[in-house]
């Protein structure tokens, strides 16, 4: 276990029940978005604390929705009906295939209304977005992060994110780059 990963994810339940957090004290117009960035290879310690998390902000009276992005991508893909043919495009012409035939249904501003959707923004004080590197490469975050800008509203949105970000790039596990710079690291 990585000592400075568990240092920092200390740290996340009081920053985001706090008032100056939920009401983007100091931000001025920009946008509420944050990336707890950490290293791929502690994506399972993540995952147990999410749970944690999500129980410390309910106990502190925060409305907060989680969405885990590969799980909202299969969902949404079983709503359009679309997931037993996806499935059965990859078994038969590979995963290239797969991704030329679910690039437009799965096109980031169709992607980010649904996800305004099941995460309702204005019922909420916070949105938590997890599963990132598990439904890449069929969602790409740079591209549904753009597209979730005028929608999300003032409400903050927190992204755990299994790689870096340094202000400037995303560097999905360690090795792709996307150039972003909207959003403000969570706990640097």
């Amino acid at each position: 276990m990585n000592i400075a990963l568990v240092e920092r994810l200390n740290e996340i339940n009081p920053k985001l029940a706090s008032k100056e957090f939920l009401t983007n004290g100091g931000l001025g117009n920009e946008l509420p978005f944050y990336i707890f960035d950490y290293p791929p290879e502690e994506e399972l310690e993540v995952r147990r604390f999410l749970p944690l998390c999500l129980e410390y902000l309910r106990r502190k009276k925060v409305k907060v929705a989680h969405i885990n992005l590969f799980e909202f991508t299969i969902e949404y893909l079983k709503k359009r009906k679309l997931l037993d043919a996806a499935l059965s495009t990859q078994r038969k012409s590979g995963n290239a295939a797969l991704l030329k035939a679910l690039r437009a249904p799965l096109n980031e501003e169709k992607l980010a209304r649904t996800f305004i959707e099941v995460a309702q923004p204005l019922e909420h004080d916070l949105v938590l977005l997890s599963g990132i590197g598990s439904a890449w490469p069929l969602v790409r975050s740079h591209t549904l992060l753009n597209a979730l800008h005028p929608l999300m509203h003032r409400t903050p949105l927190v992204i755990f994110y299994p790689g870096k970000y340094d202000r400037q790039y995303l560097v999905l596990f360690g090795i792709l780059d996307r150039r972003y710079y909207r959003a403000f690291p969570l706990i640097p």
